[in-house]
């Protein structure tokens, strides 16, 4: 099953190397890709016009026939042991795999949310892009070994 992480942006230096090691790491365990797209420049721009303009090409750079999961503060929040059960039932139902959006500094639009197939929530803070997608590779690692049975996740959940 392919795991797709979709986000606007480049990594800067303070995280991109955190972020690079945790996305190899997932990459052991699922059919990973980080697929990055620019960032709208938002001069002279409504909040609203660089979220649509940064959404669709979000959109256009997700797989066909995958679960669409955005990632916003309103979604569901799931335990590390929840995103585990998750991602190794959609492997189970022989799914085309699942794509992680991540909006830029204003956010998805309304669109990514009403194509959603789930709608995933890492905080209840606002997180800066970088911090989450770093968070999101982490658990993607964190996720394998636990389907997988491995010692790096110590919690009883």
């Amino acid at each position: 099953m392919k795991v797709s992480v979709v986000a606007v942006g480049r990594p800067g230096k303070l995280l991109g190397s955190a972020i690079a090691e945790y996305e190899r790491r997932a990459a052991r365990y699922w059919n990973f890709e980080a697929v990055e797209v620019r960032e709208e420049k938002a001069a002279r721009r409504t909040p609203e016009d660089v979220r649509r303009a940064e959404t669709s090409r979000l959109l256009e750079r997700v797989p066909a026939h995958v679960e669409l999961v955005p990632l916003t503060r309103s979604g569901e929040r799931w335990s590390s042991a929840e995103l585990a059960r998750y991602l190794g039932e959609l492997t189970l139902r022989a799914r085309t795999g699942v794509a992680f959006l991540i909006g830029g500094a204003r956010g998805l639009s309304g669109e990514a949310l009403e194509r959603a197939d789930r709608l995933l929530a890492l905080s209840a803070f606002t997180l800066p892009h970088e911090l989450a997608r770093l968070v999101l590779a982490e658990q993607l690692y964190r996720a394998g070994t636990i389907v997988r049975r491995e010692p790096y996740h110590k919690a009883s959940e």
